[in-house]
């Protein structure tokens, strides 16, 4: 096994709950939630290690603190070419800002991929960091999170200013 190939992993907690966040030398690959929709495997590699993931940890704290908008973390994500797109256009949502899943798979230039885009988003490895939180249904309703509708909608509050949350 190669460096690039070793996982670090770290667990903070969060005002979403824990979130479990796992690392390669070369990036992040993957924040979980403590209850998913979608497990994955990859959450019991890895040794725990702190130091490694500290830029991701402050970055974090920083998001729930209001503080930071847009994320500066080296991402790895692994996924299909499709999902990988997918991925990509969510980084292009602004902070505060929610689009539907048609009009994701409008900026993906595949319109007829609505539910494609759905199941990509549902898949999204990397959340909060990739917000596929920003993603509705169509009629502005809370659709499908990985981490659930109800911490879904706690990160669309603090977007939005109208949930400031407590850092412990």
């Amino acid at each position: 096994m190669n460096d690039a190939e070793e996982l670090y992993f770290d667990i903070m907690d969060s005002p979403v709950g824990p979130l479990r966040m796992v690392a390669a030398a070369d990036g992040l690959r993957r924040i979980g939630f403590e209850h998913e929709r979608h497990p994955q495997a990859i959450d019991t590699a890895g040794c725990r290690d702190a130091a490694r993931l500290t830029p991701v940890r402050r970055q974090l704290d920083e998001y729930f603190a209001g503080t930071r908008r847009v994320f500066e973390l080296p991402l790895r994500p692994r996924g299909t070419p499709f999902q990988l797109r997918v991925w990509r256009a969510l980084c292009g949502i602004g902070y505060g800002e929610t689009i539907s899943y048609a009009e994701l798979a409008t900026r993906i230039g595949n319109p007829a991929a609505r539910r494609a885009v759905g199941a990509a988003n549902g898949r999204n490895p990397l959340p909060i960091v990739v917000p596929c939180h920003r993603v509705i249904g169509r009629d502005g309703s809370l659709v499908g999170f990985g981490g659930g509708l109800e911490v879904k909608r706690r990160l669309l509050d603090l977007e939005s200013g109208a949930l400031p949350f407590a850092l412990h």
